[in-house]
């Protein structure tokens, strides 16, 4: 294959594979955070506290935790088309069944079971990208997937007060008609997972034979040459170095998720004259630049080779902004620090999950991923659940984010740290 040939194919796969997958993660996600918006007309209708919402938005990752490393190793063995499509129409069944609960305990118990469902999903697409794409091209593919992330705010933050502000009907209130309006795109999502999806390059049959040849074996050569480690599944998740960066994930999440569930109170706190359609609208600008700037700092990352302090370097802009939010007045300086916090935030995971590929075989990354996500995931609980703790206790959502921002640090000073190969991951 020539030059031109190589670029050719890579763009066909990008664009039969990336696509779609973007937008699923944008369905998942937006299932998975609409709790955030909800608050803003549930907590008084359930008489839910600070500390009890901050528990019910964390809780997910209880369920995520126990369930997805399971859920990563049936994923090898029915394949991910048939798993991927399970996981999304499962994850949309539950988000649906969210809008009839009718006290505090049920609401834990279906988040709880939400996070059942989507186990599994993140590590299933990243491994799935792995064998389509290169090293030289997964920290940008990567990026532009979890691009989905900050994209499902900047669309479901405006849907979402908009459906609470004025649908309404059959005796549901508008909280309630988002989790059901919100949960189908997911179930359908998953029939088309089911019927578009293709496992390997070897199955597309959008490409042709001499293609897909030349994609197994380019994928299969760049991993022989690696010298990379393959180790049984108990061996890859508790390998020192896969513990040391889910630790750096627990602490990482912790931040970004606390932050995340709790920014449209945070923006309505600091303009109490705020509608929620005008809440809506402001939260949803720091995700625009998140996500410009997620981006373009994981292709400099593919295009530099480098993957350490591209990982770390975001870590100190978040951590550094953050702390910041308590202390400002008014929606306008909120709202810069907490775009700039964002963009640290999404800038730091392309290059993050580039890092187990750099001592482990394809094989061994998809469990230690996994791993990674399962206990990284568990800082979704801490951070959401300590806002709501301070929250409670200051009557200032964003005085938690002071508590955050000291945790994002630490996870800066342990990526540099970090006992990774030194090698780069360039083309």
């Amino acid at each position: 294959m020539t030059e031109t040939d190589d670029r050719r194919i890579m763009r066909r796969v990008f664009w039969r594979i990336v696509p779609l997958c973007f937008v699923l993660y944008i369905v998942s996600y937006i299932d998975r955070a609409n709790i955030g918006y909800a608050a803003l007309q549930m907590n008084a209708e359930l008489r839910i506290s600070d500390e009890a919402f901050g528990f019910a938005a964390g809780i997910f990752f209880i369920g995520y935790f126990l369930f997805e490393v399971p859920s990563n190793m049936l994923m090898a063995r029915y394949g991910p088309r048939i798993w991927i499509a399970r996981i999304l129409i499962g994850m949309g069944v539950v988000s649906m069944a969210t809008a009839f609960v009718q006290s505090t305990s049920q609401l834990y118990g279906l988040r709880f079971l939400l996070g059942v469902a989507e186990a599994g999903y993140f590590p299933a697409i990243i491994i799935y990208l792995t064998a389509w794409f290169r090293a030289r091209e997964q920290a940008t593919v990567v990026a532009m997937f979890t691009a989905a992330i900050p994209v499902s705010y900047i669309i479901g933050t405006p849907v979402s007060t908009w459906i609470i502000d004025h649908v309404q009907g059959l005796g549901l209130t508008g909280w309630r008609w988002m989790f059901l309006i919100e949960g189908l795109p997911a179930v359908i999502g998953g029939l088309f997972t089911y019927r578009l999806l293709v496992d390997r390059p070897a199955n597309a049959r959008w490409l042709t034979p001499a293609e897909r040849d030349w994609l197994e074996a380019e994928i299969a050569r760049e991993h022989a040459a690696t010298g990379v480690r393959h180790l049984n599944t108990w061996r890859a998740i508790t390998e020192p170095r896969v513990l040391y960066l889910a630790a750096i994930y627990f602490v990482y999440q912790a931040g970004s998720l606390g932050v995340g569930y709790w920014l449209p109170q945070i923006v309505k706190h600091s303009g109490k004259s705020l509608s929620n359609v005008e809440t809506g609208l402001i939260a949803t600008l720091p995700y625009i630049v998140a996500t410009i700037g997620m981006v373009l700092w994981s292709r400099r990352s593919d295009r530099t080779g480098e993957r350490r302090f591209h990982t770390a370097w975001p870590l100190l802009l978040a951590g550094a902004t953050l702390g910041g939010v308590a202390w400002v007045a008014g929606p306008i300086p909120a709202t810069i620090l907490l775009a700039a916090a964002l963009t640290g935030f999404y800038a730091f995971k392309a290059p993050f999950w580039t890092l187990p590929g750099m001592f482990l075989s394809r094989a061994s990354a998809a469990v230690s991923i996994a791993a990674i996500n399962s206990i990284g995931n568990l800082g979704g609980f801490v951070g959401p659940y300590v806002v709501g703790v301070v929250a409670k206790a200051s009557g200032k959502p964003a005085t938690g984010l002071v508590f955050l921002a000291g945790l994002t640090l630490v996870a800066f000073v342990m990526v540099l740290a970090a006992p990774l190969a030194s090698r780069k991951e360039s083309a």
